[in-house]
């Protein structure tokens, strides 16, 4: 028999990833990062927590492992018994395949090339500057406005060949 985190029987699961997502949301947000996403799920007699967090600066090793201690710490302080019960959790930063949906997300790829579906075709371009909805996208030679709706979710695509300096090597 799986044993369920708390409050996971009966369609609860989906009522329990919210109710983590509304406790651990202000966690994150104090120490300066973005809830990215949050799930939950079972892997034995354990639920597994993946926090997802981003920071317009980015997110390292140290800033990992400081959300983690606070999540951990009121994971483990709340009266709801999430905390008593076996669990892993995980925090992580998004990967590059993280889509590019949010106002956030686009801020953050300034400089990055970007890959989406425009007109039925795959077309790629370097974000040069976003304004609230419009995100202004490099294609060859030349800058172009789009709506982010339009271009969304669009991802970051990895580039092995470029130096610091944001000139490609030869």
């Amino acid at each position: 028999m799986t044993r369920r985190p708390p409050g996971a029987a009966a369609g609860g699961h989906e009522r329990r990833q919210r109710e983590l997502e509304t406790t651990l949301r202000p966690v994150v947000q104090d120490a300066g990062f973005d809830l990215e996403a949050l799930t939950l799920s079972q892997a034995g007699r354990r639920s597994v927590l993946r926090v997802i967090v981003d920071s317009d600066a980015g997110v390292n090793l140290d800033d990992i492992a400081a959300i983690s201690r606070r999540v951990s710490e009121q994971l483990d302080a709340g009266d709801d018994g999430f905390g008593a019960s076996p669990y892993t959790l995980e925090v992580t930063s998004p990967g590059v395949d993280r889509p590019l949906t949010e106002v956030r997300h686009w801020r953050r790829a300034i400089g990055r090339l970007v890959q989406w579906q425009h007109n039925g075709r795959s077309t790629t371009g370097r974000v040069a500057a976003v304004d609230g909805d419009s995100v202004t996208i490099r294609l060859d030679g030349r800058d172009e406005q789009f709506s982010r709706e339009t271009i969304s979710p669009a991802r970051v695509q990895v580039e092995f060949n470029k130096s610091e300096s944001g000139k490609e090597h030869p």
